[in-house]
């Protein structure tokens, strides 16, 4: 299966929504193989969002993304980057869908409460950008056979 990374930003923390990222990820059937609450360095900002460094909205990011810790999520499942970037919604918060976590919890473009992997290429580096093999968990869920048929595994 696949994993993926998923960053609740500190504007959720901030705003107590921890909780409701979680619980939209796990009603959906996705597994958390890793999780933790940390600080981005200043050298993991610049390796994150190396794409960004030349832009001038550069420092607004690296404010916002340290303003307090952020929780750190390796989330798996059958097609997980997919499904996670569709549950998350656009990256503008108003122009996210209803129904969506951005749509239903930001109105922002940056302050967008959560960071997902665009592509399974990416969720790879990105997850081992984050967590450390031994942080990564494999587990079955008791609820597997109900979350996937047989043959989408």
């Amino acid at each position: 299966m696949e994993k993926t990374l998923l960053l609740i930003k500190p504007s959720a923390m901030q705003r107590g929504l921890i909780g409701e990222v979680i619980s939209r990820l796990e009603k959906k059937g996705l597994r958390m193989a890793g999780m933790k609450m940390m600080m981005m360095s200043e050298d993991l900002i610049k390796e994150h969002y190396a794409h960004l460094l030349d832009k001038p909205f550069f420092p607004k990011i690296k404010n916002s993304m340290t303003a307090t810790p952020l929780i750190a999520c390796c989330i798996e499942g059958v097609g997980v980057v997919d499904v996670v970037r569709k549950l998350t919604g656009a990256t503008n918060g108003r122009e996210a869908l209803p129904g969506t976590i951005r749509g239903d919890l930001s109105s922002s473009i940056s302050e967008n409460i959560v960071h997902t992997s665009d592509s399974l290429e990416n969720a790879i580096i990105e997850v081992n950008r984050f967590f450390k093999a031994e942080e990564i968990f494999e587990y079955r869920q008791v609820a597997h056979s109900f979350i996937y048929a047989g043959d989408e595994v």
